[in-house]
């Protein structure tokens, strides 16, 4: 039976995954111990659902403990087709508490996965999900234009429409969670050029959709949009609130996702994200939530920024899209937070 083995299968990109291939109907394998509730004192809700899965197998495994993981892919070895791996420490914020333990699920864990599919599955695709932390705070080196709602970058600048794979991965500050997530970006890089293993990166910009279990530390639009509901204080850090992020939903990426998985290379990246489709600053997201919730929002915005955060950042997707025509979105950011809102009103 065709498999997929997907880690962080809880999370919001893993479950999405989950779904996507319940629908094939493959063989889904997923492995997730919840490391979210020791990151962020909350589990995933995906755990309620998972039973809705017609072909779902789960592992409370940790992607730290190789002879767990060997043990799982040994037993599908030839069956396996892709592996999908989200599970991440997902906080700049949170990485400082714990660096030792945020590289070690981010980077050593990464690498054990890539070990075992060298070993048991060499013929599968695999595909991991990124980070534009990759770049650091290099983005906030471009000549930024402060406007009334939003900073921008000047529009006779090449990256106006977008930050695309040429940017330099040096010389800037990335934040632990930067530094442990361009380990396991190289390293992914590396089993496909050098093993030959079909590996595909993918630096994701804001990934966000319904399934979000937002924290503070992490998924800005999900939290926001609790915080209106639940009349929760929402802090805003740095920028004056205008820095800018580019939002892809959660089924968009996966289907982007499938496309590689189609046709695979090795050891290939791309910058993956909302792009011109689908960006939003803080301030313009606060006034966009209030004006489709009719609800005001407890708000301050903190003079100081986060360590490496960007001020502006969109990603450039012509790549994946010159090397996968077919491929489209499905949401823009008018969707995505519709989306988010009627998913938390008919759960809340």
């Amino acid at each position: 039976m065709k498999t997929v083995i997907v880690t962080g299968s809880h999370g919001l990109i893993g479950s999405e995954v989950c779904r996507f291939y319940d629908n094939l109907d493959y063989r889904i394998i997923g492995i997730d111990n919840d490391m979210r509730s020791y990151f962020f004192g909350e589990s995933s809700k995906e755990k309620t659902i998972q039973n809705q899965y017609k072909n779902y197998i789960h592992f409370n495994t940790d992607i730290r403990d190789l002879s767990e993981l060997e043990k799982i892919f040994y037993n599908y070895s030839s069956d396996i087709k892709l592996i999908v791996h989200t599970a991440a420490q997902p906080s700049h914020d949170w990485a400082s508490k714990e660096p030792i333990t945020d590289f070690h699920v981010n980077a050593t864990g990464t690498l054990n996965l890539l070990e075992c599919t060298k070993k048991f599955s060499p013929k599968s695709v695999f595909i991991f999900t990124s980070t534009n932390k990759v770049y650091g705070d290099l983005p906030n080196k471009l000549p930024l234009v402060e406007l009334e709602t939003r900073f921008e970058v000047d529009n006779s600048h090449p990256y106006y429409h977008g930050i695309d794979e040429s940017m330099s991965i040096d010389q800037s500050t990335h934040s632990l969670f930067g530094v442990s997530k361009t380990s396991a970006d190289l390293m992914v890089q590396e089993y496909g050029k050098y093993f030959g293993l079909k590996t595909g990166v993918f630096r994701g910009g804001c990934l966000t959709g319904p399934q979000h279990a937002g924290a503070e530390l992490h998924g800005f639009l999900s939290y926001l949009i609790k915080c209106f509901y639940t009349k929760k204080e929402y802090r805003v850090f740095g920028y004056k609130g205008k820095q800018v992020r580019d939002n892809i939903h959660s089924y968009d990426l996966v289907s982007a996702f499938h496309e590689f998985y189609k046709n695979p290379k090795k050891g290939e990246v791309y910058n993956i994200g909302g792009s011109r489709h689908s960006n939003i600053s803080m301030i313009e997201a606060i006034q966009k939530v209030s004006t489709l919730t009719n609800k005001n929002l407890n708000y301050t915005i903190i003079d100081e920024n986060r360590i490496g955060d960007h001020i502006w950042y969109i990603s450039d997707v012509s790549k994946f899209k010159n090397h996968y025509p077919n491929w489209e979105y499905k949401y823009n950011i008018d969707d995505i937070i519709s989306d988010i809102i009627k998913n938390y009103e008919r759960n809340s």
